[in-house]
């Protein structure tokens, strides 16, 4: 009953998802190629709303659920390594025709394909693991 919350949640983010057709391969599609501006407002507005929480966030001092202060580490500086990995986030967003996050949702609706993707991902995860400590950071 403890993980309830964040089931409903999940359920609640994947109709949003899929309504806005944001889970949509051919809306994807169009995105990598500049076709529509569909995807590109989804993402900006989740940018945007992003940058807003934080901010509101170290505004208020606003505490977690259990109370405690939201601690937000500050990112390390660098070019190249999010250069890097942004390419290959990209690279597998564009093969596999999803993110991470509606990776499941497609999944959930009945694209039984998307396990596979499912599976690449959770590889390269394990692959990342093992080789963290040989990579640039």
């Amino acid at each position: 009953m403890k993980l309830l919350k964040f089931f409903l949640v999940g359920i609640f983010f994947g109709i949003i998802l899929v309504k806005s057709e944001a889970v949509s391969w051919y809306r994807i599609f169009e995105m990598f190629k500049f076709q529509s501006f569909h995807m590109y407002g989804i993402i900006g507005s989740a940018v945007f709303l992003g940058m807003l929480f934080l901010w509101l966030i170290k505004k208020t001092n606003l505490k977690s659920i259990d109370g405690d202060a939201i601690h937000l580490p500050p990112k390390d500086r660098g070019f190249v390594r999010y250069i890097i990995g942004g390419s290959i986030f990209g690279l597998g967003w564009a093969l596999g025709g999803a993110c991470p996050g509606p990776m499941y949702i497609l999944l959930g609706t009945g694209v039984f394909s998307m396990l596979i993707v499912i599976a690449a991902a959770v590889l390269g995860t394990f692959v990342y693991g093992v080789l963290k400590d040989k990579l640039p950071h």
